[in-house]
């Protein structure tokens, strides 16, 4: 189970996988839990309802659909004390004896000799206690009823408690005050309730004591239900030791467990490790149990062996081995090949459970939908893998709140052996620390370990020529790239039959070139190898040479770009080196290439390019497509081509993606804009974009129907000499004169998004996201506050 970390079905490919840079040396144990705060066991059985692409789903609380109506504060507090005066006038005609019958029922119900000729209860008879309990019952009518009315939930909710945690105690006090002074006035029958019950044997003072003490404690009792109406529980909850909630990090508090109680085990609880269990491996389930409760398993390690038991599921021989593995190494079993069960640092809030990374939250604002606003952003496989376009002016945070967290996702997810990750991006960029990553390739830098397959891996001369001529001159106008790729191939192929590689660098400039020397030896080791359909193809590369549309003098250009100092030493074909090769994406690889943007601009432009191009066919060239693989371009400026935008668009059906980052369409060819609109699922515009990039992704965004409403305002002329003159005493008090209001309402279409909106509405931090997943669920364009802005 421990030899490649894959876990998946064998592969027919032979691919061979970089070896880490340093011997991997025994991995620390887990410094914490997922996302760096609750425990295991609560993560695991927290609640992940299904939700439409984009939602952050631990902990996620479904909201409706719609809107529900809503009331203005001001005519919430309006209704509020309307009803509450309206309830306090028929009360007081109820206890001014001004209702009549309201007390029939009490005396139909009730013998008559509780009652004396007035109404009242006489003494020592059960009236005493039964008039006191109707007028609470009666009393407690009223406020329910006008409180439905009124709304005072609703009312208090959203003026008291809302506004802070100062104001609900403060509008408390005088509630409770009007309460008390009601109490000691007998208007409202506690007293006289509790004083039915109370049995005055003693002596007076004893009475009068009695009395006195049952008065204070209905003060007492009715000044904590107000305190607790005016949040003490919630102060009280706050003094208490032991009681205080323990944020998660999803901002959900948590109440520990008392010490010493085991927390209940649903069934079919993830940490029992059920499908274990039911496949009659007790105590593997046991021991894997154990390692959740005792801390020593974290996230990566959980779905690491989950995404082994998968691979058993579907191939039973596995299961022998893979019980081994857990028998032997507990939480350890079944590594990746580095032997890491975890990143150094984690930048961001990740939930290898669904495999989401979360981003930011969408704002709570008109334009977007209720039900997702004020809801958790995040990104996982199943979007990614319909690829991601990014586009925002330097500094407004694509390679910090976007591409950083995103390829940390996925190299978690290939530390669980899920995923296989490549970045992208100049050196310098803070995609993460070098200890994140396998394969760490560092174009241009003498004491970078590996290097970098400048044909991707391939032994074919045909494809290795297709892949170059996309990546040297797919950026050329007016270049045929299958002209450049067949020139390319009468190169490569003699080449490779003579000596059984590619050209290094300045072999294949000196091919390029036409230098006689070069092509003398590589004439006569054709000869002696008696490859004579080889020569025909040198032949016909000569008699090209020179000729009107021939792409060799470009491609020579281009090659002379890479046949530089700084790169003496890389992109070697002899096999002295460690080369990287897009081939190895069959494996859960983390790799991570910087190039030289800052000396050497064009060469890394046309690296990023031919990485791209051989991204795309490695990709869908896989046998075995279980991995997720992804591919982050921090800066795709001027790499694109038609034939790449192509292959981005069918990376979805080949379980693979690319997040490509730029700072404005202008970075692309006019021809390719809106195709590469067009073939990406992913659609995200961050703060600052221009007018005219705003536009193309409103065309992308396409309209929606909205509601309007029209209002008109008309003057009103009066006849009546008496209404004219109101109207002229108005008009001389308000300052305008009167009118009345007529209202349209209709249904419009408009941009879900304008340009102008785009390139001036979206504050810092901020950017607007759509989301396609690659079954074809769509989400709307969002107003999303990415994590880490204020």
């Amino acid at each position: 189970m421990d030899t490649e970390g894959t876990h998946e079905a064998n592969t027919t490919r032979p691919s061979r996988i970089p070896k880490p840079s340093a011997p991997p040396t025994p991995p620390p144990k887990p410094r914490h839990a997922p996302g760096g705060r609750p425990a295991l066991a609560d993560w695991l059985r927290t609640a992940r309802p299904t939700a439409e692409p984009g939602v952050w789903r631990y902990a996620h609380t479904p909201r409706a659909a719609v809107e529900p109506a809503r009331t203005p504060d001001r005519a919430l507090a309006s209704g509020a004390v309307i009803s509450f005066l309206a309830c306090v006038l028929v009360w007081s005609l109820m206890r001014n004896g001004y209702i009549p019958f309201w007390d029939v029922p009490l005396k139909l119900f009730t013998p008559n000799s509780w009652w004396a000729g007035n109404g009242e209860p006489l003494a020592r008879t059960g009236g005493v206690r039964a008039k006191p309990i109707y007028e609470l019952l009666f009393d407690a009518a009223l406020l329910y009823g006008f409180g439905r009315l009124g709304n005072w939930g609703v009312a208090w909710s959203r003026l008291a408690e809302a506004r802070g945690p100062w104001i609900q105690p403060l509008a408390a006090v005088p509630l409770a005050y009007v309460t008390l002074l009601l109490v000691h006035n007998y208007q409202l029958p506690l007293r006289q309730l509790a004083e039915g019950f109370l049995t005055f044997d003693g002596t007076p003072e004893a009475n009068h004591e009695l009395m006195t003490t049952t008065r204070n404690v209905i003060d007492v009792l009715l000044v904590l239900a107000f305190a607790w109406i005016g949040g003490g529980g919630r102060w009280l909850r706050r003094l208490l030791p032991g009681s205080r909630p323990a944020a998660s990090a999803d901002g959900v508090a948590r109440r520990q467990p008392p010490a010493g109680a085991a927390p209940a085990a649903p069934a079919g609880d993830p940490v029992l490790w059920p499908q274990v269990r039911a496949a009659g491996l007790g105590d593997i389930a046991d021991r894997l149990e154990t390692g959740i409760v005792d801390g020593r398993m974290n996230d990566v390690d959980y779905a690491r062996i989950r995404r082994a038991w998968e691979s058993v599921q579907a191939d039973p021989s596995r299961l022998r081995a893979f019980a081994e593995a857990v028998r032997d190494k507990g939480a350890a079993a079944c590594a990746h090949p580095s032997g890491a069960r975890d990143l150094p640092v984690r930048a961001a809030r990740h939930d290898l459970l669904v495999r989401q990374v979360r981003l930011g939250t969408v704002e709570d604002e008109p334009r977007n939908p209720y039900a997702r606003r004020g809801t958790g952003l995040a990104l996982d496989p199943g979007v990614l893998g319909t690829s991601l376009l990014a586009v925002g002016p330097s500094g407004a945070g694509k390679t910090g709140r976007l591409v950083r967290p995103v390829v940390e996702s996925l190299a978690l997810q290939a530390l669980a052996g899920q995923a296989a990750v490549v970045a992208v991006g100049a050196a310098g960029a803070q995609l993460g620390p070098d200890a994140a990553y396998d394969v760490v390739v560092r174009v241009g830098d003498p004491g970078s370990v590996y290097d970098l397959d400048l044909y991707g891996g391939t032994t074919d001369p045909d494809e290795a020529a297709t892949l170059l001529a996309e990546g040297f001159v797919g950026d050329v106008p007016g270049i045929d790239v299958r002209r450049a790729a067949t020139a390319l191939a009468q190169l490569l192929g003699p080449f490779r039959t003579a000596y059984g590689r590619f050209p290094a660098v300045p072999e294949l400039r000196e091919l390029l070139d036409q230098v006689q020397p070069a092509l003398a030896g590589l004439r006569r080791a054709l000869e002696d190898a008696g490859a004579h359909a080889m020569l025909r193809e040198l032949d016909a590369r000569e008699r090209q040479y020179g000729a009107h549309g021939d792409p060799g003098p470009a491609l020579a250009d281009r090659v002379a770009l890479l046949d530089r100092p700084a790169f003496a030493g890389f992109f070697d074909t002899t096999g002295q080196g460690r080369p990287f090769s897009l081939r190895a994406l069959e494996h859960p690889i983390r790799v991570r290439v910087d190039l030289p943007e800052r000396a050497h601009a064009d060469a890394s432009r046309m690296l990023a390019r031919l990485l791209l191009a051989q991204f795309n066919a490695a990709a869908a060239a896989r046998t075995d497509r279980s991995l997720f693989a992804f591919l982050a371009l921090d800066d795709a400026s001027h790499t694109l081509t038609p034939e790449t935008v192509r292959g981005v668009q069918r990376l979805r059906s080949a379980n693979a993606g690319v997040l490509l980052t730029l700072r404005t369409l202008d970075d692309v060819p006019e021809a390719l804009r809106t195709p590469l609109l067009g073939a990406v699922g992913c659609r995200m515009a961050f703060s600052g974009v221009t007018t005219w990039d705003g536009k193309r992704f409103a065309e992308a965004w396409g309209t929606e129907w909205v509601e309007t409403r029209d209002v008109t305002h008309r003057t009103v002329f009066a006849d009546q000499p008496l209404t004219r003159a109101i109207h002229a005493f108005r008009k001389l008090v308000t300052g305008k004169a009167v009118t009345t209001d007529a209202v349209t309402v209709r249904q419009v279409e408009r941009e879900r998004w304008s340009a102008s909106d785009l390139a001036h509405a979206v504050p810092p931090g901020s950017a607007v996201l759509s989301l396609t997943s690659v079954r074809g669920e769509r989400a709307a364009p969002l107003l999303v506050r990415l994590a880490g802005s204020a």
